[in-house]
């Protein structure tokens, strides 16, 4: 599998998934140089700092996944991303159609790069039922994919078991993140339905993976985030 040339270090991206920016910004401290990626959400966006902690990061020489997954009609999309474009996130998130998408891609500048969510890995077929759509979790993900690549996105979000199918399709044209990481195989999920392990999700193709828990919650983050980065480097050894 054809791999794009990305920092080691920076193919794991930790989900700062905390309820304030104090308890980020100290969590941050303790992983130091174990993590050189932070994926901040809408938690963290409802607790009223969110642009000072990512200033902050960034200030730290840290990259930022700006995980917001913005989905309204085209034009507020294109506005919203607009005014993110030069706060210097690395990623930004949307949703919707091939329109809304590409009103995201059309007004992310030169450095922020956009990426289409495909299907949320806490979803199931069970789920996409309840949703009204009318195929399989794969088919969705590749038609997702195949939308993003045509609107201008540089990327999406999707989990592990689909990357396979998703690079037959569209190659290695697009970013892929992978969400839904777990240290190995077989490990509790969460409220994550479609899951993977570190090794599996590189083996498929992604280039990034998003792990939160299992850092977060580990007794000390900053050993099992070091433990992490070295299974990644594992997977790209010569």
């Amino acid at each position: 599998m054809k791999h794009k040339s990305i920092p080691i270090k920076d193919r794991l991206i930790f989900a700062m998934d905390v309820a304030d920016c104090d308890r980020a910004r100290a969590l941050a401290e303790e992983l130091g140089d174990a993590v050189t990626f932070y994926k901040i959400g809408l938690e963290l966006m409802m607790s009223g700092e969110y642009f000072e902690l990512l200033d902050w990061l960034l200030a730290r020489d840290k990259k930022v996944f700006c995980d917001l997954k913005f989905f309204d009609i085209p034009t507020t999309v294109g506005s919203a991303v607009g005014q993110l474009k030069n706060r210097g996130a690395t990623f930004v998130t949307v949703h919707g159609n091939r329109s809304v998408m590409q009103a995201a891609a059309e007004n992310k500048g030169d450095s922020l790069k956009v990426l289409g969510v495909t299907v949320l890995t806490s979803l199931d077929r069970g789920d996409l039922d309840d949703l009204g759509f009318d195929c399989d979790v794969e088919a969705l993900v590749l038609s997702r994919a195949r939308q993003a690549l045509a609107a201008g996105c540089d990327g999406v979000i999707s989990s592990g078991l689909e990357v396979p199918k998703l690079r037959e399709y569209v190659d290695n044209k697009l970013i892929v993140v992978s969400p839904g990481i777990r240290p190995v195989d077989n490990k509790p999920a969460g409220d994550q339905k479609r899951v993977v392990s570190v090794a599996t999700a590189f083996a498929n193709g992604a280039d990034y993976i998003v792990v939160g828990r299992p850092i977060r919650d580990a007794q000390s983050p900053r050993a099992a985030a070091e433990a992490m980065q070295s299974t990644v480097a594992e997977q790209f050894a010569a």
